[in-house]
């Protein structure tokens, strides 16, 4: 099965909502815009229900097939944008200095509308779609906070499904794999404290400088040296503060960055040596190192029968040969994760072709993608929850 003829029919309808959403883009939970727009949309489609408030300002629209009694499917997009100035000087670009869509959430939701419209007008499965609508991907934990909140309960939802689009990957194709395919996140920030004084008279310091840059490069030898090669870590050091003059040695200096593995287990291993590195130099130098380490998104992690299933209704889109099942890990992390803990279920990418990265200044979803997800979304679902 090809492009749908609907969902190809729908494409300028669904772009002119994409491009209002990136037009007006919303930050974490602050999504009240955003939300109102998909329970409006979702109301007039005439969802059988339509529950806002999830996860503090999530929306959740349940649409049930007229062909039989069957379980219930979730579907998830997600609604926010990035704290980016944009730059890509489209006519529906950014509205609100500081902040962009510039991940492509404004597709996923669009994309997940336009299903839910063409699903509500058919009905041509059995059982109930739950179609998900999140905050606060971008570090807040929306979908913990939607989980928290019950929502696979609350809608008896048995199976959840998630997408996002991919840069580089030509349109019309898509790429998974079972498994591990997003990491687990965490953060960190330290705080050098040491001696300061007089730039020319050094020996009467601890520099909190010198001892902070011997920090950053003893991190790296957690991927290189503390860690099996095999395996997959990365600790980047992403910020750097200290001094303000010429010829001060400052009392602090601060570091911040990130980890990101693909096993607990490698997890707990770079934590530890973060905290045995600080500690050691600690001691080295005289001074004084506090670490704030704070792990927040677990590894995302799609589930064998899921995975195969997803990509085999990928591929009814697509064709096979522009699926591709074992795709390498990616070291970004997604909170989709806390759903797939919760509930059996895959995360697959969608081709965004050949456009500026995510999370660029430059970047736009491409809205030669829409009609691709709104297939897929459909024959997921009609797939899933097949007529009695």
């Amino acid at each position: 099965m090809p492009i749908l003829n609907r969902a190809a029919e729908m494409q300028e309808e669904v772009a002119g909502w994409r491009r209002h959403l990136h037009q007006n883009p919303e930050l974490n939970f602050d999504v009240f815009q955003t939300a109102a727009f998909v329970t409006d949309k979702l109301k007039a489609f005439g969802c059988d229900e339509v529950v806002t408030g999830l996860g503090k300002t999530g929306v959740v629209g349940i649409i049930r097939g007229n062909r039989g009694e069957g379980g219930t499917i979730g579907l998830r997009a997600d609604m926010d944008a990035l704290p980016i100035n944009e730059i890509t000087g489209k006519p529906y670009a950014s509205v609100t200095p500081g902040k962009m869509h510039a991940c492509g959430h404004d597709g996923h939701t669009a994309m997940l509308l336009g299903a839910a419209k063409y699903l509500a007008e058919t009905r041509n499965f059995a059982g109930s779609v739950a179609v998900i609508f999140q905050p606060a991907e971008e570090g807040g934990g929306g979908g913990n906070e939607m989980v928290k909140d019950g929502m696979m309960e609350r809608f008896g939802i048995e199976k959840v499904f998630g997408m996002h689009n991919m840069p580089s990957l030509p349109v019309g194709q898509f790429a998974l794999r079972p498994g591990p395919i997003m990491a687990a996140t965490a953060e960190f920030t330290i705080t050098v404290k040491g001696r300061g004084g007089h730039a020319a008279m050094p020996h009467g310091t601890i520099d909190p400088i010198v001892i902070t840059s011997q920090l950053v490069g003893a991190l790296q030898t957690i991927a290189s040296r503390s860690t099996d090669p095999v395996e997959s870590v990365v600790v980047s050091v992403t910020k750097f503060h200290a001094g303000d003059a010429y010829n001060v040695i400052p009392e602090t200096a601060e570091i911040a960055g990130t980890v990101r593995t693909l096993k607990k287990e490698v997890a707990k291993l770079a934590e530890e040596r973060i905290r045995a590195l600080c500690a050691g130099l600690a001691a080295a130098n005289g001074a004084e190192i506090n670490l704030d380490y704070d792990a927040n998104y677990p590894v995302t992690f799609n589930h064998a029968e899921e995975t195969v299933f997803a990509a085999d209704v990928a591929a009814t889109v697509a064709g096979d040969s522009h699926v591709h099942r074992n795709m390498p890990p990616v070291m970004g992390g997604e909170d989709f994760s806390y759903m797939l803990e919760a509930r059996p279920g895959a995360f697959i990418f969608i081709g965004n072709g050949d456009s500026a990265g995510l999370h660029h200044p430059a970047y736009d979803f491409n809205d030669e993608v829409i009609s691709h997800g709104i297939s897929y979304w459909v024959k997921l679902t009609e797939t899933a929850l097949p007529a009695a």
